[in-house]
């Protein structure tokens, strides 16, 4: 099964008894929007995730701006959300996917593979004329039981160890100007990490804001293919995982994402820092 699912899927499976529909709409530097949308019109059933306090831990010195939440507390969250073991997730947001991939990885990351993020996102669903409503449903609480898959996960030190090493792909996830470092309008320090190349996530979308196909994905990273390991990262790992959604379509397996991302990376004084053209 793909991991992306149209909106007609979604459609034609929304009161099946083991779907959960999520809603993972945030806008950076709005933190309330998101929820405000959600509580305005959403998807008939859907519940509501939220990037920063439900999908990221706590803001500490390390971690980046967006650290991973807990394993344990994460999985109290799906509980309560209502998702079990044995639910099937659609994950939607109006942000071309990001948000979504997040829940779409960290699912991935706490084992568990049925979960699929809506392509087009509440704006196509809008546009298809199809049903909306500002009603909340009752969630009954489900178990949730994380596995975790360490395998999924960069931290810092691997990336510092792996730095220029034969065989090990960097991909910078962010838009050109930041990862040359002419730009920086969130991060303390503007550039990117020695060694990476960079693929803007949104260069995986197509004009109608769709992923675009496998075949078109995998000629996004042609230059990957020898990679024996391809670590992904953003600003603060959240628009990577839609390049590793992406990277998972064309056909790679041997992808990791480095969740602290660049906000991670120049917490660390002594990691070095690279600008202009890999």
């Amino acid at each position: 099964m793909e991991a992306i699912v149209s909106i007609k899927w979604t459609l034609a499976r929304m009161y099946e008894p083991d779907i959960v529909i999520v809603d993972c709409r945030f806008l950076l530097g709005q933190p309330d929007a998101g929820r405000e949308a959600y509580e305005a019109s959403h998807i008939p059933g859907a519940v509501y995730l939220d990037l920063e306090r439900d999908l990221s831990g706590a803001l500490d010195e390390h971690g980046g701006r967006h650290p991973l939440p807990d394993p344990a507390t994460l999985a109290h969250r799906l509980s309560q959300a209502g998702i079990s073991n044995e639910s099937r997730v659609i994950a939607y947001d109006s942000q071309g996917g990001a948000m979504a991939s997040r829940l779409w990885w960290l699912m991935r990351y706490l084992g568990h593979e049925q979960v699929y993020v809506m392509d087009g996102g509440f704006p196509a669903w809008q546009e298809a004329g199809f049903p909306v409503t500002a009603e909340q449903r009752i969630v009954v609480p489900a178990s949730f039981y994380a596995v975790v898959q360490h395998g999924m996960l960069a931290e810092v030190y691997d990336v510092q160890a792996k730095l220029r090493q034969p065989g090990v792909a960097l991909v910078d996830s962010r838009e050109a100007p930041r990862y040359r470092g002419e730009v920086e309008p969130i991060d303390p320090v503007a550039g990117h990490i020695p060694g990476a190349i960079n693929r803007f996530w949104k260069d995986g979308l197509d004009e109608q804001g769709l992923f675009k196909s496998p075949e078109a994905q995998k000629e996004r990273f042609a230059d990957l293919e020898e990679a024996e390991e391809i670590i992904v990262y953003c600003g603060s790992g959240v628009t990577a995982c839609p390049n590793v959604l992406a990277l998972q379509q064309a056909g790679f397996y041997n992808v990791k994402l480095y969740a602290g991302s660049w906000s991670d990376w120049i917490s660390y004084s002594e990691n070095p820092v690279a600008t202009g053209e890999e």
